[in-house]
């Protein structure tokens, strides 16, 4: 398995975080409105993680996304204390 860039690390720890409190994977559109960028950037990370096998989903399966990495090969996702917007 390849190195991941440090913006798929972030990725990774989020998609890892919000399943962990929410019980489900993140929408791309979760993905999207964190990260601040645009649905077709969201999708493209998504296909990118999936290829370099990080990640694993069910095609026509919605919030589906399963990291298939450890936890400790990835930083993990630290909210600013002052930020007010849920995970």
């Amino acid at each position: 398995m390849q190195s991941f860039t440090p913006k798929q690390g972030q990725y990774l720890a989020f998609i890892d975080a919000y399943t962990r409190v929410h019980l489900r994977a993140p929408a791309e559109a979760d993905i999207q409105h964190r990260f601040g960028v645009t649905p077709p950037s969201v999708h493209q990370m998504i296909l990118t993680l999936e290829r370099a096998g990080f990640i694993r989903r069910q095609p026509g399966a919605p919030r589906s996304i399963e990291v298939l990495i450890r936890q400790s090969n990835y930083p993990s996702w630290k909210r600013r204390l002052n930020q007010s917007e849920p995970l």
